[in-house]
């Protein structure tokens, strides 16, 4: 049986899931310092630290809980090509998906293996044949849409997202890249499945049907 197409991103309160874009910017602390506020609440995580291998400890709890399950319920992910490209440049070696993970791109690319089980796959003819290859992948587990919020968008507006969670973090942007900014709200449906309260964030999970 396949597996659900999710997507899981941290928001912020004002609905951004990315400070704004300051690629001319030769300071980038601002953008930086955004950025690290919006997912502070994975940082000290056990399984973060375990994941990215950085050593023992960290926080274990109900944020762990879902941030271990959100990995464990994923078989292959499926980025955007400027997603691709920035983590190019800041994941380590051994990159942080430890499934396939499928790149929407123009340009053809042999895959990219990495060590610890993440090999990049880089598709060229659309979102369908990515998330077909996906699928494939994944088995009987579920499909992550990873980002960034374009190709989260993209998905939606097809149609092809089955359930998404947002990690509601306090803090304010002002402006930055929206998370359903062009979302075709006269085709999508949600039904709440969960709303938890940890300390730093709030988890709101939806089901999405066709309206």
């Amino acid at each position: 049986m396949a597996g659900k197409v999710f997507f899981s991103v941290s928001m912020s309160l004002d609905g951004f899931s990315a400070p704004e874009q300051r690629d001319q910017d030769p300071k980038l602390e601002r953008w930086m310092a955004q950025w690290m506020e919006l997912q502070a609440w994975i940082f000290p995580l056990r399984f973060f630290r375990e994941n990215l291998k950085l050593g023992e400890g960290g926080e274990q709890g109900r944020d762990n809980d879902i941030a271990r399950e959100t990995f464990e319920r994923t078989g292959a992910s499926i980025l955007g090509r400027r997603m691709f490209d920035f983590g190019e440049r800041a994941w380590p070696a051994e990159a942080p998906f430890h499934t396939p993970v499928f790149v929407l791109t123009h340009n053809r690319r042999d895959p990219w293996e990495r060590p610890g089980g993440t090999t990049f796959h880089f598709v060229d003819d659309g979102i369908h044949r990515a998330l077909e290859r996906a699928r494939e992948a994944a088995g009987d587990r579920d499909v992550r849409i990873a980002g960034g919020s374009e190709t989260i968008l993209q998905y939606v507006n097809a149609g092809l997202v089955d359930e998404f969670s947002i990690a509601l973090a306090p803090v304010l942007f002002g402006s930055g890249t929206r998370l359903f900014d062009g979302v075709d709200a006269s085709k999508v449906a949600l039904e709440p499945i969960r709303s938890e309260a940890s300390t730093r964030v709030t988890h709101l999970t939806y089901s999405v049907r066709p309206r």
